[in-house]
């Protein structure tokens, strides 16, 4: 079964990614899916390939993270209970072993295509920052509540799987966005609160850790109306400016890096 994505080269050491914001799926699941087609949009990342359409390398994921989640270890990539997915009952009935397995086969691909892209990348520039775009709910339960906002920043940067020797990189990262005006305020950006990185930035870090890291970025569903769908189009775009914006400013922090390394 076809799991849809497209990785785009540039010349650039960093890499945008949006792993969850694709809604379609493969048309044999049609039959086993259970869940609304509203009901898998308010779990998925929607307007995050706009957010990661940066002048630098892309991978932008089409698929439905109800087919595959490419951001969970491979053993859990297709949903089987409802543990796996916030509660939710995906499969009725339950999808064949051979399916699954199909669906796991994609999952391979798709890390063997990006592999590529960091060998190529790190071939031509010695060096990597993967900016890791993801987005969260905050009114899980109740479209007029917002869970408390001490445990939900407006931005979380998941940095946790990243080598010592790229810390800096996440620290740095919450001061910029911090100081950037994000739909008239400065958004409250904190490291590691709310999510501290999945599965792709374990795996990024365990197989080239030593040339990189990755920010994984949650921006809160305040740009949106998580229940409706609907896009605050003003607050998308501030947020895609603040990333072109710190594309000079990764630059700058990988140069100093490579310096660093030079002269140790």
């Amino acid at each position: 079964m076809e799991l849809i994505y497209h990785i785009y080269r540039e010349q650039s050491p960093i890499i945008a990614v949006a792993l969850h914001d694709g809604h379609t799926l493969a048309s044999p699941l049609f039959d086993y899916m259970h869940l609304q087609e509203h009901e898998r949009f308010r779990e998925e990342d929607p307007y995050t390939a706009y957010m990661a359409d940066l002048p630098v390398s892309k991978i932008i994921v089409e698929t439905s993270r109800f087919q595959t989640d490419l951001n969970r270890r491979r053993e859990h990539a297709v949903y089987r209970k409802p543990e796996d997915a916030w509660g939710l009952k995906v499969w009725q009935p339950a999808l064949p072993e051979i399916m699954v397995n199909q669906l796991l086969e994609g999952y391979d691909q798709f890390y063997s295509e990006v592999s590529k892209l960091f060998q190529w990348t790190i071939l031509a520039f010695g060096k990597f920052v993967v900016l890791d775009i993801h987005s969260y709910n905050h009114r899980r339960y109740d479209p007029s509540e917002c869970d408390p906002i001490g445990e939900c920043p407006e931005i979380n940067i998941g940095t946790v799987h990243n080598h010592g020797a790229w810390k800096a990189f996440g620290h740095r990262m919450v001061r910029y966005l911090s100081h950037h005006t994000i739909s008239g305020s400065f958004p409250d950006v904190r490291e590691n609160i709310k999510f501290g990185g999945g599965a792709f930035s374990e795996w990024v870090n365990r197989n080239f850790g030593k040339y990189g890291c990755v920010l994984s970025l949650e921006f809160k569903k305040t740009f949106m109306d998580e229940w409706a769908g609907r896009v605050d189009i003003n607050h998308l775009q501030d947020i895609q400016y603040a990333l072109k914006g710190s594309i000079p400013f990764l630059l700058d922090m990988l140069d100093m890096q490579s310096k660093a390394v030079s002269y140790s």
